[in-house]
Parts: C-alpha cells; sequence; structure tokens
C-alpha cells in the first residue's frame, strides 16, 4: 500500500511537471528578443517615413522595440558598402535581414543562404532571379513587389499623354540598381511603341544631375522621365529645382518628388508596402519558412499631379489625365 502512494505521488508529480513543460516553453519563445538587420544606403533622414511603416506594422503585431524586438540598422555610404555590411549583419546572427529593394537584396542573397531576407519594394523579384516565382518564391528570400519594370512603361505613357507634342523625352536611371536594367528595357520598348525618341541618361554620382540635364538642354527634350532608386532619394529637391530651372516638365516614381516641386508621379504606395512587410517578418519569426509565403504585388497606386508647377510652366494639364489624378497639388 505504501509501495502503492508512493508510485502515485510520483505519478502525479512527473505528470504535474509535464503539464507545466508547455508553459515554460512558450514563456522562453515569448522572451526571446528577435534581431532584425536592417539594410539600407544614404542618410537615416531620407529613410524617416519607410522606417517607421515597417515599426508601425511590426507594433500593430505586437513586437515593442528593447522588449521583444531590436532592429539592427547598418547604413551604406555607397553602394559598394553594402556586401561588407550585409555580411556584418550575417556575422552577428540576426533572425531576418530586411532588405528594401532590389539594390539591397542582392549583396544580403550574396551574403548568406539561409537567413531568410524580407523585402517591401522590390522592382522585379523573378526577373533579376531573387526568387523562382511570386506563387513560390523558393530559397530563403520573400517580400513585396512594386513590379517597376510595367510601372516604368506606364508612367512613360502617362508622361506622354500629358504632353501629346513630345518628341523627345530624357530618362533619368541609375546603373547600379538592379532593377533598373530591366526597367530601362521596358521604357525603351514603350518608347518605340509611342514614337518618342528616347535619351537614356545614367546618374551614378551628384554631378551628374548637372550633365543629364545640361544634355536634355541641348538636345531639346520634350521633359523627362526619373525611374525611382534609393540613388536619388535625397535628392528630390534638386532633381524639382533643376526641373522648373530648365522648364522640363516631369514623371518621377515617387510621391514626394512632386510634393517637392516635381510636375507628376505615378507610384505604388510604399509606406503601405512597408507596412505590409512587417507580416512577412513575424510569420519568418513564428518559423514560417520564406520559401513558403508567396510574394505580394502592391495594391495601392496613385497617380499625383501638381497643378502649381504646371502653372509655373505654363503647360495646360489634357482634362482626361487631370479627371484620372488620385490627387492634385494647388
Amino acid at each position: 500500500m505504501q509501495f502503492g502512494q508512493l508510485k502515485r505521488r510520483e505519478v502525479i508529480s512527473l505528470l504535474g511537471g509535464a503539464a507545466a513543460w508547455p508553459v515554460i516553453v512558450c514563456a522562453q519563445q515569448v522572451a526571446k528578443v528577435a534581431r532584425i538587420g536592417f539594410l539600407a544606403l544614404g542618410n537615416a533622414s531620407a529613410w524617416t517615413e519607410r522606417v517607421e511603416a515597417l515599426r508601425s506594422g511590426l507594433r500593430d503585431l505586437g513586437y515593442v522595440e528593447g522588449n521583444n524586438i531590436v532592429i539592427e540598422f547598418r547604413w551604406a555610404k555607397s553602394v559598394d558598402e553594402l556586401p561588407d555590411l550585409a555580411a556584418d549583419l550575417v556575422r552577428t546572427n540576426v533572425d531576418v535581414i530586411f532588405a528594401d529593394s532590389s539594390i539591397f537584396v542582392e549583396p544580403a542573397r550574396q551574403a548568406t543562404k539561409t537567413i531568410p531576407i524580407v523585402f517591401a519594394a522590390h522592382a522585379d523579384p523573378v526577373g533579376l532571379g531573387h526568387v523562382a516565382s511570386l506563387a513560390r518564391p523558393g530559397g530563403n528570400i520573400t517580400g513585396l513587389s512594386m513590379v517597376l519594370t510595367e510601372l516604368a512603361a506606364k508612367e512613360l505613357e502617362m508622361l506622354n499623354e500629358a504632353l501629346p507634342q513630345a518628341k523627345r523625352i530624357g530618362v533619368l536611371w541609375n546603373p547600379a540598381t538592379p532593377s533598373h536594367r530591366l526597367a530601362v528595357q521596358a521604357v525603351a520598348a514603350a518608347g518605340e511603341k509611342l514614337g518618342v525618341q528616347l535619351l537614356m541618361l545614367p546618374l551614378v554620382k551628384a554631378e551628374d544631375f548637372d550633365v543629364a540635364f545640361a544634355t536634355m538642354s541641348r538636345e531639346r527634350a520634350d521633359g523627362f522621365l526619373e525611374v525611382p532608386s534609393v540613388f536619388t532619394l535625397p535628392y528630390r529637391n534638386l532633381l524639382a529645382e533643376l526641373a522648373l530651372r530648365h522648364r522640363f516638365p516631369s514623371m518621377f516614381g515617387r510621391k514626394d518628388n512632386v510634393e517637392a516641386g516635381g510636375l507628376m508621379s505615378y507610384s505604388a504606395d510604399t509606406i503601405d508596402l512597408h507596412r505590409r512587410a512587417a507580416v512577412y517578418i513575424d510569420k519568418i519569426l513564428r518559423g514560417v519558412k520564406p520559401a513558403d509565403l508567396p510574394v505580394e504585388q502592391a495594391s495601392k497606386y496613385a497617380l499625383v499631379i501638381n497643378l502649381k508647377t504646371a502653372k509655373a510652366l505654363s503647360l495646360e494639364i489634357p482634362p482626361m489625365v487631370l479627371a484620372r489624378a488620385d490627387e492634385v497639388i494647388e
């Protein structure tokens, strides 16, 4: 009888301990601080809205910086520094690397084949080979795409509608941005279809802006299209100033360029994309493999027109174009 009582007590003790195991394990999982590596280029001030959108998305999912999540920022001064900074994040053994677009995904991909990589505004992840397909990314990379290859061609079409008499259009692009090669090819095809001559003007360093605008003036361009990149992100005020000085109607791939004084923009909502990227990070931290997370495309696009700039250029926007605008700045 005494032996039986002893056995029962042992069994109860063991069962009690076993019942507590899931609670202990769960508490340990909750207590674990996730580390997100953030790979970026340029000044942090130019990224304020995007960073805050990502942070907002993470907060909505229950992540509190300094409590259960830490963001390790790595700011490159030039494109050449990105591979070393990506390798540094890998050595730091972060849980996820956030690489906003193609220019960051490529060095991150070269640095690791195991740490998950999440992008928020990739221009063409399939075209550049960063994912196998949108539905089945494969590998360790996934996220959201702004479909720049198609978008850039659409922007040229819209600029042509706003400038129906235009014969020659400048195209400002950045050779260091991997996705721009495909975007420029799409723009060239669209230009041929529209019967518009294109002046391809690469921007690699700050001095190239004056060279590009001097070339457009000499060649009597009727306006220009800027293919968006992180390189031109800090130069939105300069681009608007040069466009007004040379009296060039402009089409941009970011709304903030129009707020700075550019004429038009047609773009995906990058703030929404960065907020949605937090969902990918959350799922990965919970154990879902990047290969099993389909790439989503941008769902919000907007045409923005600055009528104040149009007036300064003595330009009348066709009513049909104006009617399609999602936002008009007056």
